[in-house]
């Protein structure tokens, strides 16, 4: 068990490389879109073990709450996220002209960006809720505060969510075939709802859905970007 878990960072890192070499005009955005989220890993000690204690190399995790599998994964699922909707549709990315820019619905762009940090601070330390939770919704709302100057981007918002959410499940799958019982071994399932579906806590769903749902939009919103159907690709 005890490299379970940077063996599934490493399936995850396998798969962005994949999509890196094969899919040349992703690239710049994987590459951004990955270092902007790897740090996050970095978040590790507020979910071990209050979530989740996986071994991990060095038995980082259980020594300091750090590891280095979380920001392999981080970094990975950040590429990914940010490119999953281009991959399954006929769109790309260009730029948002000047004009645009000066929209009524643009005046909130930064402090929107703000929003999920925001969200999250604010029910860690005024409630009681398991990170997790805190994390989600930080996320979910998130993605909807995008809606308001990103109206543009409402279907690659939900429709990012449910094809990461799909994804997910088949990576999280593909551990537990080969160890059925390492949810229950080393989720913290006591402090979660304990509901499993096909094995995957109902926590990691949601996880998915809400990091797809903000991802998939958060390139475009970060570098003023939209998607556009496939003519001219301007990254």
């Amino acid at each position: 068990m005890q490299y379970v878990w940077f063996n599934w960072s490493i399936i995850i890192l396998v798969v962005w490389y994949v999509i890196y070499r094969f899919k040349p005009t992703y690239r710049k955005v994987m590459l951004k879109m990955s270092l902007i989220t790897a740090p996050f890993g970095l978040t590790e000690p507020l979910f071990v073990p209050e979530y989740w204690f996986p071994p991990s190399l060095f038995n980082l995790a259980e020594t300091t709450g750090f590891d280095i599998e979380s920001i392999i994964f981080s970094f990975s699922i950040g590429g990914i996220g940010a490119i999953l909707y281009q991959l399954v549709s006929n769109q790309t990315i260009t730029i948002i002209n000047s004009e645009e820019r000066k929209l009524k619905r643009h005046r909130l762009h930064l402090l929107i960006l703000y929003v999920p940090p925001i969200i999250f601070i604010i029910l860690a330390y005024f409630t009681n809720l398991n990170h997790i939770y805190c994390g989600v919704l930080a996320l979910f709302v998130g993605a909807l505060a995008t809606l308001y100057c990103r109206p543009d981007l409402k279907s690659k918002i939900w429709i990012g969510g449910l094809l990461f959410t799909l994804l997910y499940f088949i990576y999280f799958g593909s551990i537990l075939l080969f160890y059925p019982k390492y949810v229950e071994l080393f989720w913290n399932l006591d402090e979660l709802s304990g509901i499993l579906i096909f094995g995957v806590p109902l926590e990691e769903f949601f996880f998915a859905f809400s990091f797809g749902m903000y991802w998939s939009s958060l390139y475009e919103h970060l570098f003023w970007k939209k998607t556009i159907r496939k003519f001219n690709i301007n990254y």
